[in-house]
């Protein structure tokens, strides 16, 4: 490359990078220390021996200002300084919300020993750790953080959960890989979902201009007690999982299901033939 080329790319690369200000959005090594340090807080089991809790209060309040007032600067959104605040205030009551959730999920695994392995391990409470602070900090106007922090939690977990997601109390996801719950779900009270479910869209509806239209519902709703098994996909707005019902695994839906009921999937014409026979 000569000289004139290689000035000329020089340029055009300066000119791209040069399209707009840049603004850097908040720090993803920031919010990973942030959120392992919310977990210690929540969570008293995962604090260090040297570590009180007033000291791990104060790492998380130091931590969540600056991740808010980044997001703030990044989205060019008027932040009046009360986001932080009510943020910070909200933490006892998300607390309490998880504690139930980790009981759910004790009471729902014969497997699990105590509390403290689900704490540590469960993917499931992970997700959800998040997630609960994800969706207040959305409702909140925070822009971009909460879908970093869902993103973050993906990555961690295999479990994908949009932060504007409703999600009742008392939710246990077990196994939780690959659960995508959507933007617009609901999920109620003392539910349970299995590795693999999709709470999704059925399709996309379009504005009379041809783009995408937004801000309407387009994921299911499932009542208080409803359990949906391994690998079901449920997809639409319009559809709800009535109160107390059963989704078998596998299963695919797009209507609604009354109360009290199970919905199951065409049975397998299933064959079993010896090592030594043929197929």
């Amino acid at each position: 490359m000569n000289a004139a080329t290689q000035d000329a790319r020089l340029n055009h690369l300066a000119a791209l990078a040069a399209r707009c200000a840049p603004v850097a959005p908040p720090s993803e090594q920031g919010l990973v220390t942030t959120m392992e340090a919310l977990r210690a807080l929540i969570f008293p089991q995962l604090r260090a021996a040297n570590t009180t809790g007033d000291a791990a209060a104060r790492q998380v309040m130091r931590g969540f200002s600056t991740l808010i007032a980044e997001a703030f600067a990044a989205s060019a959104s008027h932040d009046d300084g009360n986001a932080a605040d009510q943020f910070f205030a909200m933490i006892p009551a998300i607390s309490e919300r998880l504690d139930a959730d980790v009981k759910a999920a004790f009471d729902g695994d014969p497997a699990a020993r105590n509390n403290l392995e689900i704490v540590v391990c469960y993917p499931g409470i992970r997700a959800l750790t998040v997630h609960r602070f994800a969706h207040e900090l959305d409702a909140l106007g925070v822009a971009l953080l909460p879908r970093m922090m869902a993103e973050y939690a993906h990555r961690e977990t295999g479990i994908d959960i949009h932060p504007r997601a409703n999600i009742g109390d008392a939710l246990f996801i077990d196994h939780g890989t690959g659960v995508v719950i959507g933007e617009t779900a609901t999920i109620g009270n003392r539910c349970r979902i299995y590795q693999g479910v999709t709470l999704g869209a059925k399709n996309f509806d379009r504005e009379p201009d041809g783009s995408m239209r937004r801000g309407y519902k387009r994921h299911p709703t499932l009542e208080d007690d409803v359990v949906v098994y391994a690998g079901a996909t449920i997809l639409g707005g319009d559809t709800v999982i009535g109160k107390g019902s059963v989704v078998a695994g596998g299963v695919f839906l797009t209507k609604s299901v009354p109360p009290g009921h199970v919905v199951t999937g065409p049975k397998l014409d299933l064959r079993m033939i010896s090592m030594g026979g043929t197929i």
